[in-house]
């Protein structure tokens, strides 16, 4: 993780020093109080809840080195902080996300030799971050973005855990206003960019899917050349945008241009040739330069076929072995909440996907709960959406008539107006009401749904994060 000196930190982020001595050294960083440890740093940063300088002194005396303050500090803390020994640092103009970024990207600079993969699109960029550092893993040091810790502070905080002795680093890029995309790209500086694919999330945020494409292209600004390999962008074949992003994005920075998909002419294609009763891909593989690979892969639906061909173009770009890279993703497993099959005590089966949500991560998650054995009632459970903006109304509609034409016993929608829009374009596309449920929260699903769930179910939670829907999985994996 970071190592750097008090006077390495002054000098990246433009920070004051209050108190204590610039010689002094801090190991790793963290924002949260509760996860400090000796010789670490703590940034205290002021949200809309919590003011982090507030635990300014707990984190003195739990081992801190060095406190970065968004804040004057006061006469106690600095007493404190001199009895052990810590440095005070005032971020410049109180800006706690701006040093974190600028802290990160000095960072990033010190470690050149750090093949970075930075992974970006509107779904599926969690499944390919997470299938690139299973590949990347089987044959190099590989760091990688934990959980869904891809924002303007989630970001630096990866890079921040990656050591100086890793060689590859997956970052996840994650979005939802103009120029963010820009500022991450200039943190963490990536070798290879994919963009899985441009969709509807945040398009409340940013007008419409062109918007969101331009914001997605804005990777390239970042990219530098290792000695080795040239940048490189990865974009699927089949996304509507890939052309915007290579002719005004990836073409006038100098940037190669991998396509992947199942056209003759891209480097990596993909067959899928069958799926098995629990909705895993069987897949092959076909590379320009003739090599072949074939397997079952160890996450349900077809999305995950392109999430493959993303993270498989990514490895081929890095000059990394592609047989072990292959091998490493079907071994890996899935990650909590995204499309993870569970087992509730009563014997129901699970496909939690609550982590969060978009039109078209819906559309998939539904696809996968069709496409699974299911020996008793098909159900799906469906959360609104958030950050849609003006298209709420119009988009949630579609939710709702695409979950209707689907072959469900029940479909169970949650939250507030936009969720009585699905299910008022559900029956409008015909399905019955007899079998069509809405709930105000999470937990009331799990209060009316959980008794009546038998042993041969099939349940699908899918929502928007805010929804809350993994209370509804736990409700009904405690029965």
């Amino acid at each position: 993780m970071i190592r750097m000196t008090v006077a390495n930190m002054l000098e990246a982020t433009r920070a004051a020093l209050v108190a204590g001595q610039a010689s002094a050294t801090f190991e790793g960083v963290c924002i949260d109080s509760r996860e400090v440890v000796a010789g670490r740093a703590f940034v205290a940063l002021r949200g809309e809840r919590v003011d982090g300088n507030r635990f300014a002194k707990s984190a003195v005396e739990a081992g801190a080195h060095v406190i970065v303050l968004t804040a004057p500090a006061d006469e106690e803390l600095l007493e404190v902080a001199g009895l052990h020994g810590t440095a005070v640092v005032r971020a410049m103009a109180d800006d706690g996300e701006e040093f974190m970024l600028r802290l990160a990207r000095a960072w990033r600079l010190r470690n050149p030799q750090w093949a970075v993969v930075g992974v970006t699109g509107s779904v599926g960029k969690t499944t390919t971050k997470d299938m690139l550092a299973a590949a990347l893993s089987t044959t190099r040091v590989t760091h990688a973005t934990k959980g869904n810790f891809n924002n303007l502070l989630g970001v630096p905080l990866t890079l921040f855990g990656a050591s100086s002795t890793d060689e590859a680093v997956v970052v996840e890029m994650g979005m939802n206003m103009p120029g963010e995309m820009e500022r991450l790209s200039d943190v963490v500086k990536p070798n290879v960019a994919v963009v899985t694919n441009v969709g509807t999330s945040h398009i409340g945020n940013l007008g419409s899917r062109e918007g969101i494409a331009r914001a997605k292209g804005q990777i390239v600004s970042g990219m530098r050349l290792v000695d080795g390999y040239d940048c490189a962008i990865v974009l699927t074949d089949a996304d509507d945008f890939s052309d915007l992003i290579e002719e005004e994005y990836a073409k006038p920075a100098g940037v190669s241009v991998w396509r992947v998909g199942d056209g003759a002419g891209c480097p990596v294609r993909a067959e899928l040739l069958s799926i098995d009763e629990n909705g895993l891909p069987y897949v092959r593989l076909r590379f320009s330069d003739g090599l072949v690979l074939e397997g079952l892969l160890p996450l349900p639906g077809r999305a995950m076929v392109y999430d493959l061909l993303s993270a498989m173009g990514a490895v081929w770009a890095l000059g990394a072995a592609r047989e072990e890279a292959f091998s490493g993703i079907l071994g890996m497993h899935a990650t909590h909440m995204r499309l993870e099959v569970r087992r509730a005590m009563s014997g129901t089966r699970v496909i939690d996907d609550s982590y969060n949500a978009s039109p078209s991560s819906i559309a998939a998650a539904l696809e996968v709960l069709c496409s699974m054995r299911c020996a008793g009632k098909r159900i799906a459970v469906i959360g609104e959406v958030g950050e849609l903006g003006a298209e709420s109304g119009r988009l949630h509609g579609l939710i709702g008539a695409y979950a209707a034409a689907k072959p469900l016993d029940m479909i169970a929608f949650v939250g507030g107006e936009a969720a009585d829009v699905m299910a008022d374009a559900a029956i409008t596309m015909g399905f019955s009401p007899d079998r069509l449920e809405r709930f105000a929260t999470a937990e009331d699903a799990a209060r009316i749904l959980a008794p009546i769930l038998g042993e041969r179910d099939l349940v699908l939670a899918k929502g928007s994060r805010s929804v809350g829907l993994d209370r509804f999985v736990e409700g009904v994996l405690a029965r």
